[in-house]
């Protein structure tokens, strides 16, 4: 399944979109995190992991979801395809690590900090509210890299899939090397008699 331009034009569209949100939104995470375990002032932190809290319950899983899914499209609807090239394939699943990260342990992470901070009680392990932001910033940072880069070639069935392509190309010019022939007139049949 190929698609078409427009339809192809407007997913790479969605998906830069929805990439860049996430990473911006990380970027987010980790400033709010920073600002909660540098300060001893109590409403400055209970408002950080408050707004945290906020961006992992309702933007961190839908644009995560959104940069897989497009990403996926993307990758069967083009001739990059999602298992040709290792940059393609090293995005996937990294992508989906990350998703899965956000949605099991940087989502419970900063609603149980949310909870800590609520009681009136202070972060125990203030390190681990910043951890998961740097983590996943570093991938989404890593694979925006890779997308511009294109590094390290074809996979294995990248490699057999243009082999065969090659070769049915080569037979298709083969044949209509074959086929072509000289259309003969009249007047040319006339002079050679």
């Amino acid at each position: 399944m190929k698609l078409r331009r427009p339809a192809r034009r407007a997913t790479l569209v969605v998906h830069v979109a929805a990439s860049a949100g996430w990473l911006g939104l990380t970027l987010g995470l980790v400033a709010l995190a920073a600002a909660a375990i540098t300060t001893d002032s109590a409403p400055t932190i209970e408002a950080s992991v408050r707004s945290m809290k906020v961006f992992t319950d309702w933007l961190v899983l839908p644009l995560a979801f959104l940069t897989l899914l497009s990403g996926v499209l993307l990758s069967l609807g083009t001739p990059w395809g999602l298992a040709q090239h290792r940059w393609v394939y090293t995005k996937f699943w990294l992508t989906l690590v990350t998703v899965t990260a956000s949605t099991f342990a940087l989502r419970p992470g900063v609603n149980d900090a949310a909870a800590t901070v609520s009681a009136g009680e202070q972060l125990a392990g203030s390190t681990d509210l910043i951890a998961g932001p740097i983590v996943s910033m570093s991938a989404y940072l890593f694979m925006m890299v890779i997308s511009v880069l294109k590094p390290w070639g074809l996979t294995r069935r990248g490699r057999r899939l243009r082999a065969a392509h090659r070769t049915d190309q080569k037979q298709l010019g083969q044949k209509q090397r074959a086929s072509t022939h000289k259309k003969v007139d009249a007047e040319v049949m006339r002079q050679t008699a």
